[in-house]
């Protein structure tokens, strides 16, 4: 992330004098796009979030100071809220983390200027669609079962080792562990295409997230209309009855798509 460049002469601000400011920009919206009142930008002190517009689009951003690093767990939380925030009512081009232009100036000539177009044409396909992300996380004591029941590898394996040390069942516990791993996989795999299946109608994209915990059941990201979401809600109220026991669900939205698209503004 460069220091911001200075034209020669031009007049500046007291705070401009002793910090060194860019322009973060959070994201991609239509131009009639209002900010929420009580959202604030990352950095410290939290910026003001502001709509930098150019024709039917406009850029979300705030002023950062470029001499303190990005990255605090802070700054990514509040890069995603304000983008989740804004998802409810508006469409949302989503931008990595840690976009940074010199000033407003640049926000226009570089990035909204060049890729008005696109952005527009990308934004008319979001329009009125956020993200939702269905996450489901296998019980122990149920997964267990169920391995040692289809599994009687697995099953005596588990009572070779029963009261044993470790070191005198090694290679033992080592292949179960191959086991387990494995099965959980193909569990995973089929769970998820089940989920999917069953779903199929309330979304327009899918996508197949790595799992974050060894015991994922699920974790995929839809993109769909908000309008569907209650149909949604009451088709995994189905399934999550379904699993009861067995995986736990968790639904996550709406949010910004961040797993369908992502802009990056212009390097430095």
């Amino acid at each position: 992330m460069g220091r911001p460049t200075k034209a020669r002469g031009a007049p500046e601000e007291a705070t401009r004098r002793e910090v060194a400011l860019g322009v973060y920009v959070y994201g991609i919206v239509p131009a009639g796009t209002k900010v929420p009142r009580d959202e604030r930008g990352l950095g410290d002190p939290a910026g003001e979030v502001r709509l930098v517009r150019h024709g039917e689009i406009g850029a979300l951003v705030s002023e950062v100071n470029v001499d303190q690093p990005l990255g605090r767990p802070g700054d990514f939380l509040a890069h995603e809220r304000l983008l989740d925030a804004v998802s409810r009512t508006a469409a949302v081009l989503p931008f990595r983390f840690g976009s940074v232009l010199t000033d407003e100036n640049a926000v226009v000539e570089e990035l909204l200027a060049p890729h008005h177009d696109d952005f527009l044409s990308a934004l008319g396909d979001l329009e009125g669609c956020a993200e939702y992300i269905v996450k489901g996380r296998y019980v122990e004591g149920a997964l267990m079962s169920e391995i040692l029941a289809e599994n009687p590898e697995a099953a005596g394996l588990r009572d070779a080792i029963r009261g044993t040390s470790e070191d005198a069942t090694r290679n033992e516990r080592i292949r179960l562990g191959e086991i387990i791993a494995a099965s959980v996989e193909a569990k995973r795999d089929l769970d998820t295409r089940a989920l999917l299946d069953a779903l199929a109608g309330c979304y327009a994209q899918a996508v197949i997230r790595e799992p974050s915990h060894e015991q994922d059941a699920v974790n995929v990201a839809l993109l769909m209309r908000t309008s569907e979401q209650e149909n949604l809600e009451r088709q995994l109220g189905e399934i999550a009855g379904g699993w009861a026991g067995r995986v736990d669900v968790r639904l996550l939205g709406p949010l910004a798509p961040y797993d369908f698209v992502v802009a990056q503004a212009a390097e430095e």
